[in-house]
């Protein structure tokens, strides 16, 4: 059951994952309001999220077009229905509240334009539209979805599942330590205080579906920590400054300006140069940028393809950098399976010219600024992207370092960036190929294993270890390393959301 539940998560999209929890939650209400367990009328929420989803969408589909921005419409159908989940029902007979629900849609979608510098949106646009409406409009946010507990099962469980995708637990359990403290201090009574935070505010909720947001959460783990924290002290109920409330919404929005301060700023756009085989299966994309992107190895950006035929898991994808911050083009490695995505059809069908929208340049899955700090890469198919950008630095720039990468794939032709690895030898790189489905001359035939691991990096006690490749493969890794005496602490995993 937990490996079907794995492979699920890891085979659908964040943002798919992210719309599939509110589906779910959207449909508990229904039926728990329908049986009279929650206090709001089935044909109510129903009306709300058609009036929300219709606002939102026609508002973005505008907005797009005047701005000439790619539109993402799963981020209009979450926003569409985290409203819907937020803002207390209405009645078909509600006039005044109808209206005003098509005003916060039309406000959240606006946002993301209006509010938006070198096109990144700087607020996430349901905290900031009910933000403004309950500045303007007298109209506030109840939070209804998450004060009610015949769904909390439903928000942990999907919660847990978006924390397990987004590999993101640390700013959330930030923010819960934060809310927590700060709550049990003020309160007179601190047990009865945090108890009733569980089970009757938004604090699951809003963490699990809002804090995570990737577009408006800090790029790297210490500065998403200090979010956490920050955003945890704003939302505990009834803090003040001054004659200032802070509310759920208000807490994040202040959050966000923390983060666009410390975060890189805007969103570029890359123009399609060409594509080129690197291995069976495996094709390097490469790309013009039209603003200056400074990275270090091992990052990651979110790529936005406008155009795409839509199926399950969306236009947007999560992928490493696989060129080094000194070359002139931006370099994609990607694997084409059996059955690719709508996303991969539409990256394979790309002409010369064709454009392509990046953002949200993250990940803490960089080189220690230590040179003489010997390291070890486990990599697993496509999953050794981010250790060819790190060669492809250490070759330009000189930069002698002493490690040691395992790399496994099931036949010698899949491997990829074999050249770069070749020539990073003269920076002191070496290189282990193991093969799981053939034998081939110089390479280890069979998975790697803590056989191989003590073969080949005998001094691995002293390494610092990066794993990058699917989740099962990393989880696998990080078992065998922990068995091998490898401390927790020398150990770093990457970002990998799963297949695209």
């Amino acid at each position: 059951m937990i490996r079907a539940i794995n492979s699920f998560i890891d085979r659908t999209t964040m943002y798919r994952l992210v719309l599939y929890y509110l589906l779910v939650l959207f449909i508990a209400a229904l039926i728990f309001g329908a049986i009279g367990m929650l206090p709001y009328a089935p044909l109510s929420i129903i009306w709300s999220g058609i009036v929300l989803l219709l606002s939102a969408w026609l508002a973005n589909t505008f907005l797009a077009w005047v701005f000439d921005a790619v539109a993402n419409f799963e981020s209009v159908y979450i926003t569409a229905f985290i409203l819907t989940l937020i803002i207390t029902p209405v009645a078909f007979s509600d006039y005044f509240g109808t209206i005003t629900l098509i005003i916060i849609a039309a406000a959240a979608m606006a946002s993301k334009y209006l509010f938006a510098i070198g096109k990144k949106h700087l607020f996430n646009p349901a905290a900031i539209a009910v933000a403004l409406s309950g500045l303007v409009l007298g109209v506030y946010a109840s939070w209804w979805v998450a004060g009610n507990i015949p769904l909390l099962p439903f928000i942990l469980v999907g919660g847990i599942m978006m924390v397990r995708k987004l590999r993101k637990a640390d700013v959330v359990l930030a923010f819960f330590a934060t809310t927590i403290l700060v709550e049990a201090v003020k309160s007179s009574n601190p047990i009865s205080g945090v108890w009733a935070m569980f089970l009757h505010s938004a604090l699951f909720f809003f963490a699990f579906v809002m804090l995570t947001e990737p577009l408006t959460m800090p790029p790297t783990r210490k500065l998403r920590i200090a979010y956490g924290v920050l955003v945890g002290i704003l939302f505990v109920p009834g803090l003040s400054i001054g004659a200032l409330y802070f509310s759920p919404e208000l807490a994040l929005v202040a959050g966000n300006f923390f983060s666009y301060f410390v975060s890189p700023k805007g969103r570029s756009m890359l123009t399609f140069v060409e594509r080129r085989a690197l291995a069976n299966g495996v094709y390097e994309y490469l790309f013009k940028i039209n603003r200056s992107l400074r990275f270090k190895p091992g990052q990651y950006l979110e790529w936005t393809l406008g155009a795409v035929p839509l199926d399950a898991r969306g236009n947007r994808r999560f992928f490493t950098i696989a060129s080094a911050p000194e070359d002139k083009l931006v370099a994609l490695g990607v694997r084409f399976y059996d059955k690719p995505s709508a996303f991969k059809r539409t990256l394979a069908s790309l002409t010369s010219g064709a454009s392509i929208s990046v953002a949200s340049l993250s990940g803490d899955f960089v080189m220690p600024s230590d040179t003489k700090k010997k390291l070890a890469f486990l990599a697993g198919g496509i999953g050794v992207t981010p250790f060819a950008s790190m060669a492809r630095h250490a070759i330009i720039a000189g930069e002698s370092r002493d490690v040691h990468l395992i790399y496994s794939c099931k036949t010698a032709p899949e491997i990829a960036y074999k050249e770069v690895f070749t020539n990073a030898s003269r920076v002191g790189w070496r290189t282990t190929y193991a093969l799981s489905d053939e034998s081939a001359q110089g390479m280890h035939h069979g998975f790697i294993n803590a056989g191989l691991i003590k073969k080949e990096i005998p001094d691995y006690a002293e390494r610092l270890f990066y794993i990058s490749g699917p989740p099962g493969m990393v989880d696998a890794m990080k078992a065998i390393l922990l068995t091998l005496g490898v401390s927790r602490l020398n150990i770093k995993t990457d970002f990998f959301p799963g297949l695209a």
